[in-house]
């Protein structure tokens, strides 16, 4: 699995319209059929900063991505919002998606 994380800082006076401007992308990109998940966060500590979870089955899946119409689109809604280069952590995992934390379990 393709496992990606990017740090997106945003202007200050766009930070709250964040969710709208990506929404298409965000829909666009989780009907893609390699894609495992694709989640928004935003940052407990960089209030002006979301932070973007991706998993894609494999190599092939996030190049298809990358290649996608909507991919070009969704770089364009977030260039005139963001105030510096998102960061990106991207790797290869050797997983096929979310298992369960082996430190952690509800107590009661």
């Amino acid at each position: 699995m393709i496992l990606i994380a990017v740090k997106f800082p945003v202007r200050p006076e766009l930070v709250e319209e964040w969710p709208q401007r990506v929404a298409a992308f965000t829909e666009a990109t989780r009907a893609e059929p390699g894609n495992v998940f694709f989640e928004w966060s935003r940052s407990l500590d960089e209030e002006n900063t979301y932070v973007l979870l991706e998993g894609f089955a494999d190599a092939e899946a996030g190049k298809a991505h990358v290649e996608s119409d909507h991919f070009k689109a969704g770089l364009e809604a977030m260039a005139g919002a963001i105030s510096a280069t998102p960061s990106i952590i991207n790797v290869d995992a050797p997983v096929d998606g979310w298992g369960e934390m082996a430190e952690l379990s509800p107590q009661g």
